[in-house]
């Protein structure tokens, strides 16, 4: 089964999990270096970001998550929750830190411009 890496509303205790509650949590988990989240109100957005001239430690840390199953009519779930027809989000590999480097994982990536959404830490806490 595909592999999803959660980062924010979808993560277990937060108010969208139940999307993911039918399937197999696998563990938490850390990207690489080079993803940053932004605040989008409600829910954060993933982004892949190369700029290191402006990091922090933090951000070379890499964003937190969780790992999961998810089986192909979750993922199609998941798309359309995400905005994916729609071009709010899309769906790509990540790379995450050991030991889940050799694993092959997706995750949503925001797709639209950040019109000035601040960079959060390392971690989305929802009702913050």
């Amino acid at each position: 089964m595909p592999l999803l890496f959660v980062y924010g509303t979808l993560k277990r205790g937060c108010k969208n999990h139940r999307h993911l509650s039918d399937q197999r949590f696998t563990a938490n988990a850390r990207t690489t270096a080079g993803y940053r989240l932004y605040d989008l109100g409600d829910y954060p957005g993933l982004v892949a970001d190369t700029d290191t001239e402006n990091e922090s430690e933090n951000d070379n840390a890499g964003v937190t998550g969780e790992l999961w199953e998810v089986d192909a009519a979750a993922l199609a779930r998941l798309d359309a929750f995400e905005g994916v027809p729609e071009g709010l989000y899309r769906r790509e590999s990540i790379l995450l830190q050991p030991p889940h480097d050799t694993l092959p994982v997706e995750s949503y990536f925001y797709a639209r411009p950040l019109l000035g959404a601040r960079a959060l830490g390392p971690t989305w806490i929802e009702n913050r």
